[in-house]
Parts: C-alpha cells; structure tokens; sequence
C-alpha cells in the first residue's frame, strides 16, 4: 500500500456534506492500492455532528489530529450566541435583521482572516506534519477545500519538503455563489486572488467536482486540472416506494437566498388554487438550514401550511427518506457560476428512483447529466409555465401508482468508480 495524507478540516463525527467526499474516497481507497492517514483538527467548528458517518471510516485508519484556533467562540460571545450553537453556512440566516455586532463580525472574518477563520492553523499544521513525515513518509499530499487554508498547509509542506500536492476544490474560491455578497476592501479582494492563483499554480494537479468550475481554472490559465465528481455508494439504497397519501417535494440540503426557487413557489401556488385535488396532496418537505427569504417567499405565496421542515437528518436515514419522495428538488444557485454546480446531493438523488426536479441553466453541468441518465427533468429560473405543466404530469403519474425516473449510465457515478478514478491519476502523479 503506498500511503496519502489527507489534510481535511470536515471529518466524522463532523455532518453535512462537506464531509462526505473525501470519507467515501476513503472507504474506497485500499480497494486500489492506496493507504489513506488523515490530518484533521480535534477541535472544529462543526456544522452539523452526525454519529451515523462513523461507520464508513475504514478499520485500522490513521487519523492525526491537532488543536485548532479558531475565533468563532469570540463571534459567538459578541453576538450572544450559545457556545454549542451551530453556525450556518454560507449566508444563509433565519431571520430578517442582522444585528450590528454580526455586520461587524462579518467584516472582520472577510478582510481579517483570510483566506478564512482556519487561517490560524497554518503555520501550526505546517510545522507539525514536516515533523510527522520525517517519520512516517508519504508519497502524495491531498488537500481539499473549502476552508481554503487546507491548501494553505499542503503549499507550505510543498515548499519546505517538496511533496507532491494534489489539491482538491469541493467548490470555487473567488466566484464561489456568497462570495460577491461579502464586505471585501479591495485590499482583502486581492489578497484572495493572489492564494488562488498561487494554489492553483503550485499544486503539481488540481481536481474540481464539475467540468464548469475545470473550465473556470483552465480559463485561468491552469491546464494541470481535471474532473471528479461527487456519487453515490453502491450499497442497494430503498427501491422506490409506492406513492403515500401525499404528493411530496422533497429539498434536501441548505437553501440559501441564492436557491430561492420563486418560479416553483408560484407554479405551485397556482395549481393549490386551481386545483383542489392536487392541493389536498401536495407536501413541501425541506430538510436543512433554510434562510428566511424562502420561508418568507413560501408565505407570500400562500403554501407555508404545506410545508414541512427539517433542520437536520442523518446521513444513514437519507436515502429512506428519499426513495418515499413523489419528486426531489434540486435548486441550482441563480448566480454567474450556475452553469458549473454540481452538488454532493444531486448523485445521491441518482441513486434512488425517484424523478429529479430541477431549477437552474438548461445549457449547464446538471443538465448535461440528467439528459444523459433520464432521471429528471430541468427548467429555467423563470419558466413558471414550465414548472406547473411538468408539476402536473408528475401528479397524474403519481395518482395512477408509475412514478419513477431513469437510471441510465449512472454507474460511472459510484462513489468506487470515482475512487478507482482518483486511484490512476494518483498513480500517474507518482510514475
């Protein structure tokens, strides 16, 4: 077994699914001759904790950690938070007004700690890996962010001990969708672009989880860059379920403002008022963080008593809670790098059977895909007329018990055939 070093903040018991990448590479990795050690803080700022994903760490895996700083319990103690309190992603808040001190935290945390909040264990890491692979050598660096100071820590190991570095973007740096709303000086802005650049130069190979953000680096004159997907696992998932007593719309993951499906609301609005069968069914189920504009925009459009909502759900009862949906919505950020998101949860809808609705670019990543494996359909952000037909067609299918979708050529996307994927490239780095 030759052996990688894994430098990831997100890591079991930690939840979400920042996680979930880089532990099923993992679960996968010995299967092609590769003996994965992970580095990890002891102490992070989880999202979410969820007990379930332990299971999926292989036996017998090393898992160094060390002490992180980080200045979010002086955030939580400023803004009169509970110190155990989960922060939320992105941008997205639970209410309309955001206080003073939070204006000013947020300022702080764009132009002070960059590249972010992790920063302060850079140089901490850095030091103690060069110690730990004097003794316990590998033969690749893998990094994967965000946070993007896990790349921070792999650039230092490269320049001090020239290792060989693969760095791995589980989402864009400067263009990722929050990231225009931050209050950045120009000084901060800059700043940012410089340690991308440098990352995305350095690191001997880059690897993106969809073409449009490879198409983005290329763009910037990176060529060493390539494509690997997020999946799903093997294992059998729930066959799909007969329809209950409920035509259910399942959203599974954070709807920040960006994802607010405004079409959909209406779509749906006008089916409940024209028509009342489909109203005396229809369930609007949201499991995660959900920013306020979508529950406002649910209200305004009548459907708040549809609506059943989650904060949370373990990853284990996931695919439960999926196969008994009558629809999965799948809301692409209406933002310039729309075209080039592919979320973790979209390979997870493939493996069920049910039909996939999705709201983004016809002429994007997630379109190209559900064209290829028939397992939904997509719509523009603004095609109401669009949506209800369709929402409609899903309807009679759903009353007459023949719900389903394809699956054609989804096995490319098992979370193994990516690993055996990552396996050659890994090998061809170190020929």
């Amino acid at each position: 077994m030759r052996k990688i070093l894994i430098i990831t903040y997100y890591w079991p018991p930690s939840g979400g699914s920042a996680v979930l990448r880089w532990l099923k590479f993992t679960k996968y990795f010995r299967d092609f001759g590769w003996e994965p050690v992970i580095y990890t803080p002891r102490n992070p700022e989880p999202q979410e904790t969820d007990e379930s994903l332990l299971k999926d760490v292989p036996g017998n895996l090393e898992i160094v950690r060390t002490h992180i700083f980080e200045p979010y319990g002086i955030y939580k103690w400023l803004t009169g938070r509970k110190q155990d309190e989960k922060l939320g992603v992105a941008l997205i808040s639970a209410t309309k007004k955001q206080g003073f001190l939070n204006r000013i935290s947020l300022w702080i945390r764009s132009n002070l700690f960059i590249p972010d909040p992790r920063v302060f264990w850079i140089k901490p890491s850095i030091r103690f890996i060069s110690r730990y692979l004097q003794q316990n050598p590998v033969e690749v660096i893998i990094s994967t962010g965000p946070p993007h100071s896990m790349h921070l820590i792999a650039r230092g190991l490269k320049r001090k001990l020239g290792s060989r570095w693969l760095a791995d973007f589980r989402d864009p740096w400067t263009n990722i969708d929050f990231f225009r709303d931050l209050p950045l000086t120009a000084i901060a802005l800059r700043c940012h672009r410089k340690l991308e650049l440098n990352v995305l130069r350095e690191a001997d190979h880059v690897i993106t989880v969809s073409p449009g953000l490879t198409r983005e680096f290329r763009s910037m004159g990176i060529e060493h860059v390539s494509t690997i997907t997020n999946g799903f696992d093997e294992e059998p998932v729930n066959p799909a379920q007969a329809p209950g007593n409920r035509f259910t719309l399942v959203h599974l993951g954070s709807m920040p403002r960006s994802r607010n499906p405004q079409s959909l609301w209406q779509a749906l609005s006008e089916l409940v008022k024209d028509n009342k069968r489909f109203a005396s069914r229809l369930e609007i189920s949201l499991v995660g963080k959900t920013d306020h504009s979508v529950m406002d925009s649910l209200s305004q459009y009548g459907l708040q008593e549809y609506v059943i909502r989650q904060e949370y759900v373990p990853h284990d009862q996931t695919f439960s809670l999926l196969s008994q949906a009558s629809a999965l919505l799948l809301c692409i950020n209406n933002t310039p790098n729309a075209k080039g998101i592919l979320t973790n949860k979209f390979f997870e809808y493939l493996s069920t059977q049910r039909p996939i609705l999705a709201i983004g670019p016809a002429d994007g990543d997630v379109a190209a895909i559900l064209t290829e494996t028939e397992a939904g359909r997509i719509f523009e952000y603004q095609d109401v007329r669009g949506l209800k037909d369709h929402l409609l067609t899903l309807f009679e299918l759903y009353s007459h018990n023949s719900l389903t979708s394809g699956r054609k050529h989804i096995a490319r996307y098992s979370r193994k055939n990516l690993t055996c994927e990552l396996a050659e490239l890994l090998n061809k780095l170190t020929s």
